[in-house]
């Protein structure tokens, strides 16, 4: 019997989640947190990621311990603190900032189709990171990222393609990652024995 399936998400022990939509196939780690998301088909996370505000392609890979859309605080006011927009918290007679959170909650990420990303990875609110893009362990992403770039350091910087842009270009025309569970399963062995070039020859990228 297989472990994930098509009707739920597969959520580990510990996790949070807050008005959050998943597609098909997906899984949550240990210990996430995942608030105002959607969360596309076969997408997942590993332990104790935090994802806020963003919305996942499908077959996204993301490691444990990452931050995506990690919510940010006030800086323009004369305090950065909490207790202006919780304010709830602090004092009987006093509301949260609904305008503050509803600001927050616009300011979304995107994570594209096919991606990867590393383990303890920050992505910055009202980043997107392209189809087949790569994000290396512990980089802080403060730009876009190309599709099927890899990018690395803090802040993030392009390393190399990960494709020739040909290729690149052609993967996401074929946009496999919208065939449907059945192409996927007759087409494994392909997925698993063939380039990227040789795969595109097979199924005309």
């Amino acid at each position: 019997m297989a472990r994930l399936t098509a009707d739920a998400p597969f959520l580990h022990p510990e996790c949070e989640i807050t008005d959050t939509t998943f597609g098909r196939f997906c899984e949550i780690g240990r210990g996430s947190r995942v608030a105002h998301s959607t969360i596309g088909d076969y997408s997942y996370c590993d332990r104790y990621a935090d994802i806020a505000n963003t919305g996942v392609g499908k077959f996204a890979n993301i490691a444990s311990f990452t931050r995506i859309g990690p919510t940010d605080h006030p800086m323009d006011r004369a305090s950065l603190h909490h207790f202006l927009y919780r304010s709830g918290d602090y004092w009987d007679d006093a509301e949260a900032d609904a305008d503050f959170f509803d600001r927050r909650r616009s300011r979304r990420a995107w994570i594209g189709h096919d991606t990867w990303i590393g383990h303890g990875a920050v992505v910055r609110p009202e980043i997107t990171v392209g189809d087949g893009a790569v994000v290396a362990a512990g980089a802080v992403v403060t730009k876009d990222v190309a599709p099927y770039t890899i990018v690395a350091g803090v802040p993030a910087v392009p390393l190399r393609a990960r494709f020739p842009q040909d290729v690149a270009e052609r993967m996401r025309r074929l946009a496999w990652w919208d065939w449907d569970h059945d192409t996927l399963r007759a087409r494994l062995p392909e997925f698993r024995e063939l380039s990227a070039e040789a795969f595109l020859e097979r199924y005309g990228g």
